[in-house]
């Protein structure tokens, strides 16, 4: 089932298309930006990640909770924080499962909305281009995923971070695996050192009064998975230095709060869209303000003076609420 046609989805698509051949691999381009502003004084978005699974795990009950919520919330777009497809990414743009896992299980007329995707580790592990392909976005015009890319809404900036590559570990000891680097070897260390450049540039230069990056992995988590130490060394301090608000990321199969020690920046995982419940965690992480082990999605509501981001389980519970406000000036 293809998500429902409209003309902003169009546009969306055009505009994705017409820019294509630049946003793919080239690792010397500037961060592609998609204006999406909203018609309201609140940005409203629901987050979730790793999830990809044909419905299986509870994915599909993890949807109908997020159509549920969507429902009262009527978010402007929807925000996946990478693991799109399991185990192994996709095969190819005509690969069964983009229908099996998003178009046919994300089916409320809620859900039918912009989707922006980022890859995670294993999206790696299978065909990189499919994901990335407009041919995707032909067969259910929501889906749109790129390495790195700016979502502008007015209210904030979305910043989404091609975190994989980041990870020695898929590279020194990918074990069974193979990965997909095309675009990234055998230059990584270019591509790194460029998009951590362009990242730092487009984040000073914002004026937004929100600034949000979004990657997979982990900066600082109590999870399975703990801290990514190369994103610590190399990405935590440009988010800190460029006064960003929220880092959201999945890779952990949880969801969780955890705040910074020495800046406002605040840390959440959301990566509980299906197969969770590891049983592996560290509730004494310094920081840690909430840790659930379980399935689950996110939403977030943002004005210009006060953001509330709420956490539900597999069954649309409210695990866990939190907000912020900051004052606002006006230019």
């Amino acid at each position: 089932m293809a998500g429902s046609f409209n003309w902003s989805s169009m546009a969306l698509c055009l505009v994705w298309a017409a820019t294509f051949a630049l946003c793919l691999v080239s690792s010397l381009a500037k961060l592609h930006r998609i204006d999406h502003p909203v018609n309201s004084d609140s940005l409203r978005v629901l987050v979730v990640g790793d999830w990809g699974r044909k419905g299986h795990y509870n994915q599909t009950e993890v949807a109908v909770q997020m159509g549920k919520v969507a429902d009262v919330l009527d978010p402007a777009f929807i925000i996946s924080t990478g693991d799109n497809f399991y185990g192994s990414g996709l095969t190819g743009t005509d690969d069964p499962q983009f229908e099996e896992s998003f178009s046919n299980i994300y089916t409320a007329k809620s859900l039918q909305k912009q989707w922006y995707n980022v890859l995670g580790n294993h999206d790696y592990r299978g065909n990189v281009e499919a994901q990335l392909s407009p041919v995707l976005t032909k067969i259910d015009s929501r889906w749109l995923c790129m390495r790195s890319f700016i979502v502008n809404t007015e209210i904030a900036e979305i910043f989404f971070v091609d975190t994989t590559p980041f990870a020695d570990k898929y590279f020194t000891h990918p074990g069974d695996e193979t990965y997909d680097w095309s675009g990234i070897t055998p230059t990584r260390k270019g591509y790194l050192s460029n998009l951590l450049k362009d990242l730092d540039s487009a984040l000073k230069e914002s004026t937004a009064k929100w600034k949000i990056v979004v990657g997979h992995h982990t900066l600082r988590s109590a999870g399975q998975h703990r801290d990514t130490v190369e994103l610590v060394r190399d990405l935590l301090p440009i988010l800190k230095a460029d006064d960003v608000d929220l880092y959201i990321n999945g890779h952990d199969h949880l969801v969780q709060h955890i705040s910074s020690r020495d800046s406002k920046l605040q840390y959440f995982t959301s990566g509980g869209g299906s197969k969770a419940w590891r049983g592996d965690y560290d509730l004494n992480k310094e920081g840690l303000k909430f840790f659930y082990d379980g399935q689950g999605f996110m939403t977030v509501e943002i004005t210009e003076t006060d953001a509330v981001l709420i956490f539900y389980d597999v069954f649309g519970k409210v695990l866990y609420k939190w907000s912020v406000s900051k004052a606002y000036t006006s230019i």
